[in-house]
């Protein structure tokens, strides 16, 4: 409690903060190069397939079943239905490769007849073409655009009194770092990259963005309140009024998530644990970056047209 009543230079924290920044960024870009990105076939095309079961299950048995008759490109993972009692294997095919109806027959009787005591039945299955693929990540990123945008635009009308344009410019680049350690919570944890990111980062938008906007709105009130008061002075004493408030938002929200986490990795929910992983993340690096890095840059962009 101590350390968030201590008044902080923000404006000097700008270097180190984005330090950090890069050298996450470039620990992503080198476990990309190495591991690969996960792609979910809704963006790559491919084939899935689920199958429900009952007890406990040999899986080096199944996965060597499933290999022999999908061949080695094949993706398994099991999960739980969060009462514990429907598991599932879930079988992913990325790209080109398709499943014929014929050659998903044979993998179930064959899982069926190795697998007698664990009564496995056919859950779900779904192809997606890599055309298709295409246009839905197409649309996920325009959708994205569109949002980013328009959270421009929202600032830039809102603080046109202390300078719009500025104002929402450095708010979208913390929110730009903030999407971008989402991703890079994906690409660490091994995680696939599916809708699942794409509604993290819609959410991080207007998320992340509540922070800045309460810092700017201090900023306007306190440059009315004291006409003469230096920019910089005026964003230091704005941010340390209001980090205690945005440190408990965060804090709390953190929280819930955590627990949904907690409850994805008991469960074994993959849906679930793709969707809060990069949440926790995003929603960190959003109260770091609205604190350490949109309100500096802003003193940096209007120092920067005065002279």
């Amino acid at each position: 409690m101590s350390m968030l009543n201590k008044k902080i230079d923000f404006n000097k924290s700008l270097k180190p903060v984005l330090i950090v920044y890069a050298a996450l960024i470039i620990v992503g870009i080198i476990i990309s190069c190495i591991f690969g990105v996960k792609l979910d076939i809704n963006f790559t095309g491919g084939a899935r397939i689920s199958y429900s079961y009952t007890g406990e299950i040999d899986t080096a048995a199944v996965e060597k079943d499933i290999a022999d008759s999908l061949g080695s490109g094949a993706a398994v993972t099991y999960s739980t239905d969060i009462s514990g009692e429907t598991k599932q294997i879930v079988i992913s095919l990325s790209g080109n490769k398709g499943v014929t109806a014929d050659t998903q027959n044979t993998l179930t009787e064959k899982l069926q007849t190795n697998f007698k005591d664990n009564t496995i039945e056919l859950y779900d299955s779904n192809s997606v073409s890599p055309t298709i693929a295409g246009t839905f990540f197409a649309k996920s990123l325009v959708a994205v655009a569109i949002a980013g945008v328009l959270v421009v635009i929202y600032v830039g009308i809102r603080f046109r009194n202390i300078g719009g344009v500025s104002a929402a410019i450095t708010a979208f680049v913390s929110l730009i770092l903030d999407c971008v350690i989402a991703f890079l919570a994906c690409v660490i944890f091994r995680l696939p990259v599916d809708s699942n990111l794409i509604a993290v980062i819609l959410t991080l938008l207007g998320y992340s963005l509540n922070d800045t906007i309460v810092i700017y709105d201090r900023i306007r009130e306190n440059k009315r309140l004291y006409p003469q008061m230096d920019i910089a002075e005026n964003v230091n004493e704005s941010v340390n009024s209001v980090k205690t408030r945005n440190f408990f938002t965060t804090f709390t929200t953190v929280c819930a998530v955590i627990t949904i986490i907690v409850v994805s990795e008991i469960f074994a929910l993959t849906t679930l644990r793709s969707f809060a992983i990069p949440m926790v993340f995003g929603i960190v690096s959003g109260c770091i970056s609205s604190l350490f890095i949109s309100s500096p840059l802003w003193v940096i962009w209007k120092k920067a047209n005065k002279k």
